[in-house]
């Protein structure tokens, strides 16, 4: 009689059967590959945690300094290099009736270039234009004349307490006065300060705040 060949254990129907010591073997593949993928996300959000820390610590540091003054916004230090740009000499007050100038009113309050007009009339100034006009500057009043009306601006300035001077192209010695909604009076005559000075230009603090880096100023009398 013809011997059977023994029957493979491994083999049913055609298809592997897996045995105990396989299946465990491939569980813990399963185990290992999702401990490694766990480990994997971990770093991963370790890493954006601690980008996240860097960027944070970074900003309060740059604002720190910018605060001290050990970093400069270049936009800003170019306002202060405009600003910085008032004539440096020292003026002698000029006599009241050698001056020319023009004033204007660019603030909602009807008459108030007239009226200043007036006053600097009876002070013995030469008052030639007085007109309303549009202006962007922001503060007191604007004193603004060319470079040979600077003596006379500064005369001008110590009637107008915390005006600011402003140069523009002219080259006559006359000077515009632009009255803002901040004026609020003309130094008391008796009290007026006339030993010598320098300009007043400008606040660096206000430049920089200004979108415009100077009043729009008139180019001529209306």
């Amino acid at each position: 009689m013809a011997r059977r060949k023994p029957q493979d254990t491994t083999v049913l129907h055609g298809h592997h059967v897996v045995s105990g010591p396989e299946l465990r073997a491939a569980l813990d593949a399963v185990r290992d590959d999702d401990g490694t993928a766990k480990v994997r996300r971990r770093a991963v959000h370790g890493a954006v945690l601690v980008l996240l820390v860097g960027m944070i610590a970074a900003a309060i540091i740059t604002a720190m300094a910018i605060m001290n003054g050990q970093l400069k916004i270049p936009a800003a230090e170019a306002a202060r290099e405009t600003a910085a740009t008032c004539p440096a000499a020292t003026f002698d007050y000029a006599p009241n009736e050698t001056i020319n100038v023009n004033v204007y009113n660019s603030t909602s309050r009807p008459g108030l270039a007239r009226a200043v007009a007036d006053e600097l009339l009876a002070r013995k100034f030469v008052v030639g234009a007085v007109a309303n006009i549009d202006a962007g500057y922001r503060g007191i009043a604007a004193v603004v004349s060319g470079p040979t009306g600077q003596s006379s601006a500064f005369s001008i300035q110590r009637n107008l307490p915390g005006s600011d001077y402003f140069q523009d192209g002219r080259t006559d010695g006359s000077v515009d006065v632009i009255l803002s909604q901040a004026y609020s009076a003309l130094t008391a005559p008796e009290v007026v300060d006339q030993t010598p000075g320098r300009l007043s230009c400008p606040r660096d603090s206000r430049r920089i705040a200004d979108d415009d880096k100077s009043p729009v100023v008139p180019s001529a009398a209306p």
